[in-house]
């Protein structure tokens, strides 16, 4: 080893000029440095940064001796220090690891936010609060700024701006999925012990027409609550599983834009029994099965849910309520409607929930309770919607007054030849009447209730199905078409 590079190794640097002399054959005998060396002076100087040689000393020991003595003026003529060390690089987000290891030892960020997520990260993570940018989304925007994927645009929410007026809202009605929906988001904020056992399902289950349904609506639009509505139809679909991911799916989606708009929100299916109901002769299928399943998961498990995605420690959503309405909850797999997981609500309105719910209905037109205490005891037996039907058919003379003066000019028959005007006018939306309303009288909503009620018992009475349908023998069943 040259005697010149000695000092390089044990920490002191060499000047340029005594590398040129170790260069031996490659530094010419004019004194000018060779290539050779000037490369090799060069490597030193920019070896991390920290020394580069000043423009004095290259002229200085280029033009001097081949003894090495290119030091500095200043230190005694001492070489300063050469490091060896590997210059820092500086981080990026190509080599990232991910905190806690991820699904390998050598995963990264955006390999880990690739496989983790199922929508674009570059959209998504663009926009979420603490992520890439979230320089830009600030307050203002909030959590998440749906600038280009409108995955907030497109959901089924119901904000019941359509029901306009004062309607009569049951009181225990109205306790009852106030308090089931105060008690899911209650433990859902840790106000409770985490070992309660608390139903996720409200079924708001009895007779046919007493109002489930609205009932429950007004509740939401008095409770500002915006649900989810599904119907029974849609837990059967001619593809196995599809039902139980769209409820899935539909709980999560209710989860999210809770959080996000911060509304109260909730799931409910409309006629579950008519869905999942077991009866005498109907079938069960793969869906009904799976859509039991998933909404016996989410009763147990209501923070976690796949929809597919592969599954994340932190993803946990928020817990949201689930109510659905029947008519006999008896036919439905009797593991899903136990204590724990659904809260059973029978309703079966009063005398006085009925006199309040029809006064409201009919109050515009000057009726009074008394009236309607009346009318209810006129028609003992039948439902809500029964008087419902009442205000419906009072318009039945308007409408035909209209068409045979206005639109037909003549009586409904089969030999006017201006029948097929009825449906040009209708289907070009034009020139059509607007109707006031009729100015009832309890005289007339009995008269209209009685010939409703005879054209139930004609129903009820002429059984054609007997004639239509023979019943088989052996079987228990009727088969149509089938039997001569």
């Amino acid at each position: 080893m040259p005697l010149a590079l000695v000092p390089a190794l044990s920490g002191s640097a060499p000047s340029p000029a005594a590398l040129s002399a170790s260069a031996g054959c490659c530094r010419p005998r004019s004194g000018v440095l060779s290539a050779k060396a000037k490369r090799i002076a060069a490597a030193v100087g920019r070896g991390d940064g920290s020394y580069i040689q000043p423009a004095a000393q290259q002229q200085a020991g280029s033009g001097g001796g081949g003894g090495g003595g290119g030091g500095h003026a200043g230190d005694g003529g001492r070489a300063p220090r050469i490091s060896f060390r590997q210059p820092k690089a500086r981080p990026s987000s190509w080599n990232a690891k991910e905190a806690g290891g991820g699904r390998s030892a050598d995963s990264d960020y955006l390999s880990e936010l690739g496989a983790a997520q199922q929508y674009n990260i570059n959209v998504t993570h663009g926009q979420r609060a603490g992520m890439i940018d979230s320089l830009f989304t600030g307050n203002k925007l909030g959590h998440m700024t749906d600038i280009a994927d409108g995955s907030l645009r497109t959901y089924e929410f119901r904000t019941y701006n359509n029901i306009v007026g004062d309607y009569y809202i049951a009181p225990r009605f109205l306790e009852k999925v106030a308090l089931h929906i105060a008690k899911n988001f209650l433990i859902d904020a840790g106000s409770f012990d985490s070992s309660l056992r608390c139903p996720l399902i409200l079924g708001i289950w009895g007779g046919k027409g007493q109002g489930k349904s609205f009932q429950t609506e007004l509740c939401f639009k008095k409770l500002g609550v915006e649900p989810i509505i599904m119907s029974a139809g849609e837990l059967e679909h001619e593809w196995a599983g599809t039902p139980g991911k769209l409820i899935r799916e539909r709980y999560r989606r209710a989860a999210e834009v809770s959080k996000v708009h911060g509304k109260l929100s909730c799931l409910m299916i409309n006629d579950l029994d008519a869905g999942l109901g077991h009866f005498e002769n109907t079938q069960i299928t793969v869906n009904n099965q799976m859509v039991v399943g998933t909404l016996m998961n989410l009763c147990d498990n209501p923070t976690r849910v796949s929809i597919g995605q592969g599954w994340m420690e932190d993803d946990v959503i928020k817990r949201i309520p689930i109510i659905v309405t029947g008519n006999d909850f008896s036919t439905i797999f009797a593991p899903l409607v136990r204590d724990g997981r659904m809260d059973k609500f029978y309703w079966d309105p009063t005398e006085g929930d009925l006199i309040g719910i029809l006064h409201q209905m009919y109050k515009d037109d000057g009726l009074s309770e008394h009236d309607m205490l009346a009318l209810l005891r006129a028609f003992p037996a039948q439902t809500l919607d029964f008087f419902g039907a009442l205000r419906a058919s009072t318009y039945d003379g308007q409408i035909r007054d209209w068409i045979k003066q206005d639109v037909i000019h003549g009586d409904i028959a089969e030999e006017n030849e201006n029948m097929k005007e009825l449906g040009k006018r209708l289907l070009k939306q034009e020139d059509l009447p607007v109707f006031e309303p009729v100015d009832l009288t309890l005289e007339m909503l009995m008269a209209e209730g009685r010939r409703l009620v005879q054209e139930q018992e004609f129903v009820n009475s002429m059984r054609l199905s007997q004639e239509y349908l023979k019943p088989q023998r052996n079987i228990g069943r009727s088969m149509i078409g089938l039997s001569g």
